[in-house]
C-alpha cells in the first residue's frame, strides 16, 4: 500500500472517529433531559439536579471544543508537514536512532501538552471551580505538570530506548523482547505503584485506629481476606470528588480510601465500598485484567513488527527518511480502530466484573449500604443518571448507576 493511500486512510480514520465521538456525545447530551428512573429519584433534590444538569451541559460543550481543536491540530500537522519538520530538527541535533526517537517524541508530547494546558487549566480553575469541585492551587497544578513530564521522560523514555535497542539487535523479532520488558514493567508497577508513584503526588497515611478500622478488619476477617495495608490518601487537596481503589496483589495488596470518601460516607457505607473492592480481588479480576492487558500488548507489538520496517508508514505521516520513531507514529494512527474495538471488549468485561464485585458485597455484607454509597457518590460527583445506552456501550467501564441499583435490589 502506497504512502499516499495510507495518508488518506489516516485522515479518514481521524475524521470518522471524531464524527462517531461527536454523535455519541450529542446522543448522551440529549439524554440529560430524560426522566430520572424511579430507583434514583432520591439521589438529587430539585436544586442539586438542576446543578448536575448544568455541570453536564457545560462539560459537553467544553468537550466538543477541545476535541474539535485537537482534530484541527493533528490534521494541520499531518497536512502541512509538521512531523517532517520535527524530524528535521531532531536530525540536526543527533543522528543516533535512540537519541532521535527520544527527542522526536519529547518535542511532540511536550508541544501537545503545552497546547492543551490552557484547556486543562480552564477545566480545573473555571468549570470545576464553578461547581465546587476544585481544591487544587495554581502552584500545585503546574507542579503536577512538571512531575508528569519528568516521569514520562524517565519511564517512557527508558522503555522506548530499550525497545529501539531490541529492534536494532533482533530486527523484526524485537516485539517478543519488547513484550517481555513491558510485561515485567507492568507487573512491577501493579505491585509497587502505590509505594513508588503515588507518594510523588499525594500523601498516604495508614487508616487511624477507631471504629471504622475495626469494622473493616472485622469484615476482612469474616470473608477470609488478609488485609494489613489500609491507607487514606489526601485527595481533598485537589478535588472534592471521592474514590477508593485496590492495588497490588499478594503481600503488596492494599486498599486506598480517599479522605473525601471517609468524609462523605457513613462507616457502614465505606465498608460496603471496601467489600466491593475485596470482591474484585476474590473474583481474581485484577489478575484477569492484567492477563488480558498483557495479551493485548503482545498482539499490538506483533502488529507493530509487521509495519515498522515498511518505509511507506513513515512517509504516510510526511516523514521523508524512514525511521522507527516515524513508523511508530504512523502505526499508532492506523492502529486506532483496532484499539477502539479492543477497548469495547475491555469495557464490557470491566462492566461484568463490576456486577460481580457488587454481588460479592451484597452476599458477604448487604445490598443497601452499597446502594446508599453509590447514590451518595453519584450525587457528590454530579453524575449523569440517564446516560444514553450507546454512550455506555462505547465508553463506560462501570455500569450506569440505575443498572447497578436494580441488580443489587433484585
Amino acid at each position: 500500500m502506497s504512502s499516499t493511500t495510507l495518508f488518506y486512510l489516516i485522515l479518514a480514520i481521524l475524521i470518522l472517529e471524531f464524527l462517531i465521538e461527536t454523535v455519541l456525545d450529542y446522543l448522551n447530551a440529549k439524554s440529560f433531559s430524560k426522566p430520572v428512573p424511579p430507583e434514583l429519584e432520591d439521589v438529587y433534590d430539585a436544586k442539586e439536579y438542576a446543578r448536575s444538569q448544568a455541570y453536564k451541559k457545560t462539560n459537553y460543550n467544553f468537550g466538543l471544543l477541545t476535541s474539535s481543536f485537537s482534530l484541527v491540530v493533528i490534521l494541520c500537522f499531518l497536512t502541512f508537514g509538521g512531523f517532517q519538520w520535527v524530524d528535521q530538527v531532531v536530525r540536526g541535533i543527533t543522528d543516533h536512532p535512540i537519541g532521535m526517537a527520544l527527542l522526536f517524541f519529547g518535542f511532540i508530547m511536550l508541544g501537545s501538552d503545552l497546547l492543551m494546558t490552557p484547556f486543562s487549566y480552564y477545566k480545573t480553575f473555571v468549570i470545576e471551580e464553578k461547581f465546587g469541585f476544585n481544591k487544587t492551587t495554581k502552584k500545585l497544578f503546574f507542579l503536577d505538570k512538571v512531575k508528569g513530564w519528568m516521569m514520562l521522560a524517565i519511564l517512557g523514555g527508558g522503555i522506548l530506548s530499550v525497545v529501539i535497542w531490541f529492534f536494532q539487535w533482533a530486527g523484526s523479532d524485537f516485539w517478543l523482547y519488547a513484550w517481555g520488558l513491558i510485561a515485567v514493567f507492568t507487573v512491577f508497577m501493579n505491585l509497587f505503584y502505590s509505594r513508588l508513584i503515588v507518594p510523588l503526588f499525594n500523601k498516604q497515611t495508614p487508616l487511624e485506629e477507631g471504629s471504622l478500622k475495626e469494622k473493616i478488619q472485622a469484615y476482612a476477617q469474616k470473608v477470609g481476606f488478609e488485609l494489613k495495608n489500609i491507607f487514606v490518601i489526601d485527595g481533598s487537596k485537589r478535588s472534592t470528588k471521592a474514590n477508593a481503589y485496590f492495588s497490588g496483589f499478594g503481600k503488596e495488596k492494599r486498599v486506598t480510601l480517599y479522605d473525601t470518601l471517609i468524609n462523605d460516607l457513613e462507616e457502614e457505607e465505606i465498608v460496603a465500598v471496601l467489600a466491593h473492592e475485596v470482591g474484585h480481588y476474590k473474583r481474581r479480576h485484577i489478575i484477569a485484567n492484567l492477563t488480558v492487558s498483557l495479551l493485548l500488548t503482545g498482539f499490538t507489538l506483533f502488529l507493530l513488527s509487521l509495519f515498522i520496517n515498511n518505509p511507506e508508514v513513515s512517509k504516510a505521516i510526511g516523514v521523508e527518511i524512514p525511521s522507527f520513531h516515524a513508523a511508530l507514529i504512523g502505526f499508532g494512527l492506523l492502529y486506532s480502530p483496532v484499539s477502539q474495538l479492543t477497548g469495547l471488549a475491555m469495557n464490557y468485561m470491566s462492566r461484568q466484573f463490576e456486577y460481580q464485585a457488587d454481588h460479592f458485597a451484597k452476599e458477604t455484607l448487604a445490598a443497601q449500604p452499597l446502594i446508599d454509597s453509590l447514590k451518595k457518590l453519584s450525587r457528590n460527583n454530579l453524575s449523569n443518571l440517564t446516560p444514553h445506552p450507546a454512550y455506555v456501550f462505547m465508553h463506560y467501564s462501570h455500569p450506569p448507576l440505575v443498572a447497578r441499583v436494580r441488580r443489587l435490589g433484585a
